[in-house]
C-alpha cells in the first residue's frame, strides 16, 4: 500500500514491453570495433598532421595520436551512457515515447481514483491525500520563501490563509468537497 507521498505521484513505473518490438540489433565483434576504431583515428591523423603542416606548424605524430585516441574513447563513452532513443527528451522535452506516455497517463488514473475515493472516505482522504497536500504547500513555502510548516508555524500560516493552514494542521478532518480543495490548491499555487 503506498503513502500517497510526492514520490507515489511522480514515480515512472515500468510498463511492460509489447512482445511487438524488434528487438536490438546485434552489435558487431569486438575486432571490427577496435579496426574501426583504428582506422577512424587513422583517418583523422592523416587529416589533422596534413592541416597541421599546411599552416607550417610542426607537432609530434605521437601527440596528435594520443589526443585523437582521448578524444575517441571520450566519445564512445558519452556514447555507452546516453539515455535510449525512446526516452530522450522526457516528459518536459517535447518528445516522449509512448511507454512515458502511458506511464504518465496511468499515475494520473491513479490520482484521479484516489480523489474521487477522498470525498466519501476520510479515511482515504487523511492517509494519501493530505500528505501530499502538505508536502505540496511545504515545497512551495521552501522554495518561494524559505520555510516550511514545522520550521516558522506562523509565518507559514500567514502566507496560506487561515483555511487552508486548517485543513493542513487538522488530520482528522472529513474529506473535502471539490470546490474546498480547488481553493486550497489555488492558495497553495499563490505561495
Amino acid at each position: 500500500m503506498s503513502d500517497g507521498g510526492l514520490s507515489d505521484l511522480f514515480e515512472m513505473t515500468a510498463a511492460p514491453v509489447p512482445a511487438s518490438v524488434p528487438k536490438p540489433k546485434r552489435r558487431r565483434s569486438p575486432a571490427l570495433r577496435i579496426a574501426g576504431n583504428v582506422a577512424l583515428v587513422a583517418a583523422a591523423t592523416v587529416v589533422v598532421v596534413a592541416a597541421l603542416r599546411a599552416g607550417s606548424i610542426h607537432v609530434s605524430l605521437l601527440l596528435v595520436i594520443a589526443l585523437l585516441v582521448g578524444l575517441r574513447l571520450i566519445t564512445m563513452a558519452a556514447a555507452a551512457v546516453r539515455p535510449p532513443r525512446a526516452v530522450r527528451g522526457g516528459i518536459g522535452g517535447g518528445k516522449t515515447s509512448a511507454r512515458t506516455a502511458d506511464t504518465l497517463r496511468a499515475t494520473v488514473r491513479r490520482w484521479e481514483r484516489t480523489l474521487d475515493t477522498a470525498h466519501s472516505d476520510s479515511d482515504t482522504y487523511a492517509r494519501n491525500v493530505l500528505p501530499v497536500l502538505g508536502e505540496l504547500a511545504d515545497e512551495r513555502l521552501r522554495l518561494r520563501h524559505g520555510i516550511t510548516r514545522a520550521g516558522d508555524p506562523r509565518r507559514a500560516r500567514e502566507l496560506l490563509g487561515e483555511p487552508a493552514w486548517a485543513v493542513l494542521s487538522d488530520p482528522g478532518r472529513h474529506g473535502l468537497k471539490t470546490r474546498d480543495l480547488e481553493t486550497y490548491v489555488q492558495a497553495m499555487e499563490r505561495l
